[in-house]
C-alpha cells in the first residue's frame, strides 16, 4: 500500500544541517590586526616625514625615514596581499557552503510538498481510516496508529528544518555579501598603498638625486652603522662563556649551508655576510647551538638573533619575524625567522636581504664569512 510505504520513508528520512561558520577566521582577525599595526607605524613616521623641511640640511634625514617608510608600506602591501587570498578563501568557502544550503532547502521543500500532498490525499479519500481498520488484529492496529502519530511528527520536524535550514540560507547570504564587501575594500587599500609607494619611491629618489656623491655616501654609512653589532656582540661574548651546544665549531669548520636556502651573497666585509633572498624566505641556523640573545631593532624595527656555537656567536640581522627564543637549543639548519626588507639605496626598491655575522671568542679574530659555506 502506498500510504505504508509512505510512514517507513518519512521514518527512516534523516537530513543533516549543514555547518555555518558565524564567525570570521582567525587567521584573518590576525592579519587584520597586523595590518592595523602597519598602518599605525607608517601614519607615524608621515608625520615624521612631513614635519621635515625640504631643504639641504634635512635630505639626509628625509632619505632615511623614507627607506624605513618604503620598507614598512612593503610590508602592509604584502600583509594585505595575505589577508585577500584569506578572504578569497573564505568567499569561496561561504559561497559552497550557501550552495549546499540551498540545494538542501530545495529537497526539504520538495519533501514537505510531496508530504502535505499526500496527507491531503489520506484525509480526502479515508486511507487513513482503511488503514486502520484493515488491521488484522488490536496489536496491529496499535502499531498502525503508532506509525501515524510518526507520520505527523515527522511532518512537524521537517517543517521546523525548513524553516531551520531557510534562516541558516539567509544568514550564510548575509555573511557572504559581508565577506565579498571586505574583499573589495580590501583590493582598493591595496590600490591605495600601491600608489603611496610609488610616490615614496619617487619622493626618495627625487631627494638622492639632489645630494651630492659625498652626502649620498655619508647617508649609507649612517644606515649602515644602524645596523652594527659590534657592541651587542661585545656583551654577548660574556654570555657563551662555558657553552657546550655546538662546541664543535671551530675556525676550520666549513661547507656549511646558507642561512637562505637558494640566497644569493651580495657583499663581504670582514665577519659580515650579506644575503639576499625572496620574500617570506627561512632563515635558518647555519650549525647547532644555544640562543643567547633575540631583540628587536628599535630604529628599523627588524629583529635579530644571535646563536652561541660553543664560545663562538653567529647573528643574524633584518629579520621580518622570529620563531625562536632565548635560552632555545636550535638544531644545525634549523629555522630561527624569516628574511626581511630592507631598501636598495641605488634604486629604492624593497629588497630582502639577511646580514649575516660569525664572531670567535677572541675580539682579534676576524673571521670572513665566505670561508664557512658549501662552494
Amino acid at each position: 500500500m502506498r500510504f505504508s510505504r509512505l510512514i517507513l520513508t518519512l521514518a527512516a528520512a534523516v537530513i543533516t544541517a549543514v555547518p555555518l561558520t558565524a564567525q570570521t577566521s582567525k587567521k584573518i582577525e590576525e592579519q587584520r590586526k597586523v595590518i592595523a599595526e602597519l598602518e599605525r607605524s607608517i601614519e607615524q613616521q608621515e608625520k615624521q616625514l612631513s614635519s621635515l623641511k625640504k631643504d639641504k640640511a634635512s635630505a639626509q634625514k628625509r632619505v632615511s625615514l623614507l627607506t624605513r617608510q618604503i620598507e614598512r608600506r612593503n610590508s602592509l602591501i604584502n600583509a594585505t596581499n595575505r589577508q585577500i587570498k584569506n578572504l578569497t578563501e573564505e568567499v569561496e568557502a561561504s559561497n559552497e557552503r550557501l550552495g549546499k544550503l540551498s540545494d538542501q532547502l530545495s529537497a526539504l521543500e520538495a519533501s514537505c510538498r510531496e508530504m502535505t500532498r499526500e496527507a491531503y490525499r489520506n484525509y480526502r479519500f479515508h486511507n487513513a481510516m482503511a488503514y486502520i481498520f484493515s488491521s488484522e488484529s488490536f496489536a496491529q492496529m496499535a502499531e498502525r496508529l503508532a506509525a501515524l502519530r510518526t507520520a505527523t511528527e515527522k511532518r512537524g520536524e521537517r517543517m521546523k528544518m525548513v524553516v531551520s535550514v531557510r534562516d541558516e540560507e539567509q544568514r550564510e547570504r548575509e555573511e557572504l555579501n559581508r565577506k565579498r564587501e571586505d574583499l573589495a575594500r580590501t583590493k582598493k587599500d591595496l590600490d591605495r598603498q600601491r600608489e603611496k609607494l610609488r610616490q615614496d619611491v619617487k619622493s626618495a629618489r627625487s631627494t638622492v638625486s639632489r645630494m651630492s656623491k659625498k652626502e649620498q655616501s655619508v647617508l649609507r654609512a649612517k644606515l649602515e652603522k644602524e645596523e652594527k653589532l659590534d657592541e651587542a656582540i661585545k656583551q654577548l661574548r660574556k654570555l657563551t662563556k662555558g657553552n657546550k651546544s655546538g662546541a664543535s665549531f671551530s675556525t676550520r669548520t666549513k661547507g656549511l649551508n646558507l642561512p637562505v636556502r637558494g640566497g644569493r651573497v651580495t657583499s663581504y666585509n670582514g665577519n659580515m655576510a650579506e644575503i639576499k633572498g625572496s620574500e617570506g624566505a627561512a632563515v635558518r641556523s647555519i650549525y647547532e647551538g644555544k640562543v643567547v640573545q633575540t631583540k628587536r631593532n628599535k630604529i628599523n624595527n627588524k629583529y635579530d638573533v644571535y646563536i652561541a656555537h660553543g664560545e663562538y656567536i653567529s647573528s643574524y640581522a633584518n629579520l621580518s619575524s622570529v620563531c625562536v627564543e632565548r635560552g632555545q637549543t636550535v638544531a644545525r639548519d634549523q629555522q630561527i625567522g624569516t628574511i626581511g626588507p630592507k631598501v636598495n639605496l641605488s634604486t629604492m626598491e624593497v629588497e630582502y636581504r639577511l646580514l649575516f655575522g660569525i664572531y670567535a671568542p677572541s675580539p682579534s679574530v676576524t673571521m670572513q664569512a665566505s670561508n664557512l659555506f658549501k662552494k
